[in-house]
């Protein structure tokens, strides 16, 4: 990994960015990282959030913040709020009907993680999610030793279900997608344009072993400074490093993205 001032990409006008412990720090969004969204906003740098987290809480945050869209549920859909019409786009996954189904074979799990691993606890969150299911092992419950967050990523995969671990919860859900596959779907249906072609005008931010695809796919991959306690455990590491941890780290890729740079020749 090199230092994220090397990163020089002048052509870059999109930042897809994870939220927890990228964006935030200790479970808070800082002013200056809250601040730094409206910068590069500003600056013609438009962010789209890439989160586990739920779909209640994207509905928000697609409405409120100066964001263009956000991907939620580990890539399971992505909202984008137009203010002038007043009107939210929902791109699913899933159908109704789907998402029902599913939902009471990620019941049966969350009973058989509640037994087989103590302390763990299902997401505060839970209730405003739409397709998968987050076990909490750090966030509200004292936190659990790796040993046990492998287990209960080995409880999802019995059941046949997905699973990744972020920096507080694990997410498990059915389906064939996950971040990065909604990050493609969503940059050809809303930028027009096919994100394996066009690198040089895209970057993306994260932390944890979630974002693990994303830090093999892109070219302009960045990890926050705490992606180092990953190091032993991702196969695909960040192309660029921050020198701070979370929303620190998140401003300083900020600044290095809004820093004056000489143009250059892309075909991209």
């Amino acid at each position: 990994m090199r230092d994220v001032n090397s990163l020089l990409a002048p052509d870059i006008k999109y930042l897809f960015a994870d939220i927890d412990d990228t964006m935030t720090s200790h479970g808070k969004l800082p002013a200056h990282s809250y601040e730094m969204l409206w910068k590069l906003k500003t600056a013609g740098i438009s962010v789209i959030p890439v989160t586990g987290r739920p779909a209640g809480w994207c509905d928000m945050i697609a409405r409120f913040w100066p964001v263009k869209a956000v991907i939620g549920e580990n890539g399971a859909f992505y909202f984008s709020y137009d203010s002038v019409k007043k009107k939210m786009k929902q791109e699913m996954f899933f159908l109704a009907k789907e998402r029902k189904k599913n939902r009471l074979r990620l019941d049966t799990i969350a009973a058989d993680v509640l037994k087989n691993i103590p302390g763990a606890g299902i997401s505060s969150d839970q209730f405003c999610r739409e397709f998968d299911l987050a076990i909490d092992f750090c966030e509200d419950v004292p936190a659990l030793p790796a040993t046990e967050v492998q287990k209960i990523v080995s409880i999802f995969n019995k059941h046949g279900a997905h699973a990744k671990i972020s920096s507080i919860h694990v997410n498990g859900w059915f389906g064939d997608f996950d971040k990065l596959s909604m990050c493609k779907n969503y940059c050809l249906k809303e930028l027009g344009f096919d994100v394996s072609q066009k690198q040089n005008s895209v970057a993306f931010c994260g932390d944890s072993p979630n974002d693990e695809p994303m830090f093999e796919f892109f070219e302009n991959s960045v990890g926050v400074a705490n992606v180092n306690a990953f190091k032993k455990t991702l196969k695909h590491l960040p192309k660029f490093v921050c020198a701070s941890e979370g929303a620190d780290g998140f401003v300083e890729l900020g600044n290095v993205l809004m820093a004056p740079r000489p143009a250059h020749n892309t075909s991209s």
